[in-house]
């Protein structure tokens, strides 16, 4: 049996990495097929060693290498064209890359996959009544196995050259809509306190469009007691395993963090363009999912730059105060958090091959 993966974009890997890790333990060939002009060759050039890697400069070229190669199954993180094309020769599946409140988690399933997989029971429901011929299957997040399976255990602050004596942040902005450019410039001395780690979507830091982040990033990243993961450091979950408390905003990040049951900290002051303020504010409205503030009280609010820091001191002080809403929140997101997600998914695809 042979298992492809689309990696489209860098930060699928972290969710991919599990259940190629279950495959390759069930004695499954894998192969990850990236994309050149994402500007990522020399940070993936390491998987040579270890998988078959092919590179492609386009989805059209993709489309041909699935086509040539056959794989009994082909995995995407997100929708692509032309999908009938491989369907003819190979099965398809659908990993999410992420578990947030963008809309798009839901539209991406107009694209009609063999499967997809799908984080806990009332997403999947949602999803059947959104696209009642396709199929979904509810396994959970395969992205949080190595979380719970205490392969991160022995990471330490000091791994990233910080302190091990003090309590760690971790602050996991998405790109857009974001809070970086609400926060002040003197942020890690406001914290000084505590130990920064600092993982910002990577398009905050490799995309010319983003660049007053990336400069912002990088001035924070200058302070003692501040770690700036890079842009080839995709996968966020040794950054978890060592932080106790999490800063974030609209993103995947802040509800896989409230997954280990450890205090979020969620921003509610965001920067947001011109055309989604306003009148134009629908824009913004259709972006994000609507279901967004179902899922508020799963993390204290800061309403602005003003109030965070009293706010982390708090849930640093109380870990526990929002544990039973975590828990809550965490089966209809994420589905059951055990560490056998990938098992569930090979064992599926093991039996429909």
């Amino acid at each position: 049996m042979q298992v492809y993966f689309d990696v489209s974009e860098l930060y699928y890997m972290p969710q991919y990495a599990p259940i190629c890790s279950a495959l390759t333990a069930a004695g499954v060939d894998c192969c990850f097929v990236f994309y050149r002009n994402r500007g990522l060759d020399d940070l993936i050039s390491s998987f040579r060693e270890e998988f078959e890697v092919s590179y492609v400069d386009s989805v059209d070229e993709a489309v041909s290498v699935y086509q040539a190669k056959k794989p009994d199954w082909i995995i995407f993180g997100n929708k692509i064209h032309s999908i009938e094309k491989v369907q003819k020769y190979s099965k398809t599946a659908l990993v999410s890359h992420g578990i947030g409140p963008k809309s798009c988690y839901y539209t991406v399933s107009d694209m009609p996959t063999t499967v997809r997989f799908v984080e806990g029971p009332y997403r999947a429901d949602r999803l059947r009544q959104m696209y009642p011929s396709q199929s979904f299957v509810d396994t959970g997040y395969a992205k949080l196995d190595p979380a719970i399976n205490g392969d991160l255990s022995n990471l330490k602050p000091s791994d990233f050259g910080l302190d091990d004596t003090k309590k760690t942040i971790l602050y996991a902005p998405t790109f857009y809509p974001s809070s970086i450019e609400r926060f002040s410039r003197s942020f890690p001395l406001d914290f000084k306190h505590y130990n920064i780690i600092l993982k910002p979507h990577y398009f905050s830091l490799s995309i010319d469009k983003y660049k007053k982040q990336k400069a912002l990033l990088e001035h924070w990243s200058t302070f003692d007691n501040v770690y700036l993961a890079q842009v080839e450091e995709s996968n966020i979950l040794p950054f978890m395993a060592v932080s106790d408390a999490l800063i974030s905003d609209a993103s995947s990040t802040l509800f896989e963090f409230a997954a280990l049951d450890k205090p979020v900290i969620w921003c509610d002051f965001l920067k947001l363009r011109w055309g989604y303020r306003g009148i134009l504010s629908f824009r913004f409205k259709k972006r994000m999912d609507q279901d967004l503030y179902k899922y508020a009280d799963i993390a204290a609010h800061a309403k602005s730059y003003s109030q965070l820091l009293s706010v982390v001191d708090e849930q640093i002080r109380f870990p526990e105060q929002f544990s039973n809403q975590r828990a809550k929140y965490t089966l209809s997101l994420a589905g059951i958090v055990d560490g056998k997600v990938s098992e569930r998914i090979v064992q599926y695809m093991l039996s429909h091959s």
